[in-house]
């Protein structure tokens, strides 16, 4: 019996590779499996991985995938789900890596609880700067309701935080489709994704296990490239807001969505990372889909909002400002930055796209 896959899609990462497949080594255990996923990669990766694979079975049970064309990191995560046969599952990007025996802690903290799926925090590395980021979540090691992490609509929250490799999930969550992500999305794959895991898995728990290193400015991101596979994160919400929509709560989870899809436009409205062209199609694109949104509830979202974000959110949409608005107003909560886990490749899986706004 598999305890634990862990999968890692890769692509055009020859650079980084090698120290993840390391940290992977320094993670492994004969009852894991590494389920490692070549997006069509065209530079050294697959070599890299052909002799990891081979380095790894002594030390663990190793799955090499390749894919003949590249499909984005959401379709390579879901390559990686349809082989993988472990107790629990967790990711890993191809350029990131993993402190030594991580993978064995957190197999240890989900088993201790006992719940779906557990979250835990990361470190994020620019260079050689190190800063910690937190599960937005206030209780640590108290299994809870998923649902009821959602809210409230004006903070950061546990959706907001949408990495997928910064936790472990049991198979039955696999076994109920709620691991796999949307096929073909090449930002924003994990916001539909953890929404759907709040809303649909029974128990969670957040713990203050470290052991992620996340790489932040890697040269070939969307972030660096900003061409109009950037603008995925539209169809991410518009699907984010359609299923919650069609939610039992929509009520009470709707206006979270909404404010949350709001932000985002926000901050990529302010991105200097877009050709010409793209930025046009960005502000038409991100009109359109603010006016999809049910008017009553975009209303309340641009109220709540602070003053700069709601005055370029109506210009948008050519609408006026209303009285008495100023920045940071009562109930007006800053949103986290960087939470958003839009981690593709430029042209598929691999590197980041890590500039997103709650």
């Amino acid at each position: 019996m598999v305890k634990l896959s862990v999968i890692v899609p890769f692509y055009n990462v020859q650079s980084y590779a090698p120290e993840t497949l390391r940290s992977l080594r320094a993670n492994a255990r004969r009852d894991f499996e590494f389920v490692l996923v070549d997006d069509a990669s065209q530079d050294e990766t697959p070599d890299i991985l052909e002799r990891a694979e081979k380095d790894l079975r002594d030390v663990a049970q190793v799955v090499r995938v390749r894919h003949a064309r590249n499909a984005g990191l959401a379709t390579a995560r879901n390559s990686g789900l349809d082989r993988a046969s472990g107790e629990f599952v967790t990711f890993l990007d191809g350029d990131d890596w993993l402190a030594p025996g991580h993978c064995p802690r957190l197999v240890a903290s989900i088993e201790r609880l006992g719940c779906d799926f557990v979250r835990t925090d990361h470190v994020r590395c620019t260079g050689r700067s190190r800063t910690l980021a937190r599960v937005p979540h206030g209780r640590r090691g108290v299994v809870e309701d998923p649902r009821a992490a959602i809210l409230p609509a004006t903070r950061s929250t546990s959706v907001d935080y949408a990495y997928a490799w910064a936790g472990i999930y049991h198979r039955r969550l696999l076994d109920e489709g709620l691991l796999h992500f949307t096929d073909g999305l090449r930002t924003a794959e994990d916001r539909p994704w953890i929404w759907r895991l709040h809303r649909e898995a029974r128990s969670f728990a957040a713990v203050g296990l470290l052991g992620v290193f996340y790489r932040r400015g890697v040269a070939s991101s969307l972030t660096r490239i900003g061409d109009v596979r950037q603008l995925d994160f539209l169809h991410a919400f518009d699907r984010v807001v359609e299923e919650t929509a069609r939610d039992r709560d929509a009520e009470q989870l709707l206006p979270k969505a909404v404010r949350t899809y709001c932000a985002l436009v926000s901050h990529h409205l302010t991105s200097d990372r877009y050709e010409p062209a793209v930025a046009r199609t960005l502000r038409t694109k991100s009109a359109a889909a603010l006016k999809r949104l049910p008017a009553g509830l975009l209303s309340e979202a641009l109220d709540s909002m602070d003053s700069e974000r709601s005055v370029r959110l109506r210009r948008l949409l050519r609408r006026p400002a209303r009285p008495g608005r100023t920045a940071g107003a009562e109930g007006d909560a800053p949103e986290a930055v960087d939470p958003g886990a839009h981690t593709t490749e430029a042209a598929g899986s691999g590197a980041h796209d890590k500039g997103a706004v709650a």
